[in-house]
């Protein structure tokens, strides 16, 4: 049996300061793991650089015309992190046996893929990267990202807690896989779905080598909105069932004026009636919004427009047949 072809696939935003960081320990790693006779010597680093607004896609051609072993696609626009990594995952798929999807910024372990590729070898296509604590992060960072996988879990996703983007899959896996089609991406909770032996691997996080976080508190809440509203529908639920429960004491109220109006002991005032009358109206137009969410992605889904498209290719990327678009 010959070694595995693993493609590192590592998207990229706005990371010419960290990157000529990085890219020397995902070589390095890439010899450990075939000097070890665990993958072959076709194996490379894949880098997808994401409409960055720097240098960093000529740091990723520069790369790759110094050592074969980096090969980078550009997307034609900035698509968002999701849509990065599904890009250069969907890229690979027919070129490798596995890929491991890890962030440029150098916080994972990258000794974690030792343990991933002999899960590997050991007969399972998916394995995960689990963070074993969050010493690192500050206390309400920790307090919200922990929040943040228990409250997609309460709304009825599938996500493997602590656990981001760091993960391994095999060739058969990222096949399956190519068959989802969705527009609206929650990676951690759509690669779940796919089945296969599946296990984790357990890592310590380390402080970022170089730059800025990309992903605030802000983007945190509108990736968790995103996973909940694209992969459950608990919230609809939820909310007919408030509706109901409303429903069901408006009623009760409408009787008991009724009686009161009938035995004389009507109160004259506005402020009771204004106050009900105001939060019915709020909960309204909340219910409203989160129905109009699911509308609108509803919306993107039927037009079918590409998830990503490669505008350019660095050697060793070259298209096999015809342009890849993520149709």
């Amino acid at each position: 049996m010959h070694p595995p072809i693993l493609y590192i696939v590592v998207p990229c935003y706005n990371e010419q300061e960290v990157l000529p960081l990085t890219s020397g320990l995902f070589l390095e790693k890439l010899r450990q793991l075939t000097a070890a006779g665990k993958i072959s010597e076709e194996s490379r680093v894949l880098f997808v650089n994401d409409g960055s607004r720097d240098g960093t896609w000529d740091i990723i051609r520069r790369l790759s015309e110094e050592d074969e072993h980096f090969v980078g696609i550009a997307q034609s626009r900035n698509r968002g992190h999701q849509n990065a990594v599904l890009c250069g995952l969907m890229e690979a798929k027919d070129r490798c046996d596995i890929t491991i999807s890890i962030d440029c910024d150098g916080q994972d372990d990258l000794n974690a893929m030792d343990a991933m590729v002999d899960a590997y070898l050991s007969g399972c296509d998916i394995v995960y990267g689990v963070r074993s604590k969050r010493d690192t992060d500050t206390a309400f960072k920790r307090v919200t990202a922990e929040g943040f996988y228990r409250f997609l879990k309460a709304m009825g996703v599938e996500v493997v807690f602590n656990h981001a983007d760091y993960r391994l899959m095999s060739a058969r896996a990222l096949q399956a896989f190519s068959g989802f089609r969705e527009v609206n991406l929650f990676l951690r909770g759509m690669v779940p779905l796919v089945g296969f032996k599946s296990t984790s691997v357990y890592y310590e996080r380390h402080e970022r080598l170089a730059g800025e976080s990309h992903y605030p508190l802000r983007k945190m809440l509108a990736l968790a909105f995103d996973g909940i509203t694209s992969l459950s529908v608990k919230p609809i639920r939820l909310i007919t069932g408030f509706g109901l429960v409303v429903s069901l004491l408006a009623f009760f109220g409408m009787v008991w004026a009724l009686i009161a109006h009938a035995a004389g002991h009507t109160v004259a005032g506005w402020a009771s009636t204004a106050c009900i009358v105001f939060f019915i109206g709020g909960v309204q137009c909340l219910f409203l919004g989160v129905i109009g969410e699911y509308i609108g992605k509803i919306y993107l889904e039927v037009k079918h427009r590409p998830r990503y498209i490669v505008a350019e290719r660095t050697r060793g990327m070259e298209e096999k047949e015809a342009p890849r678009s993520g149709e």
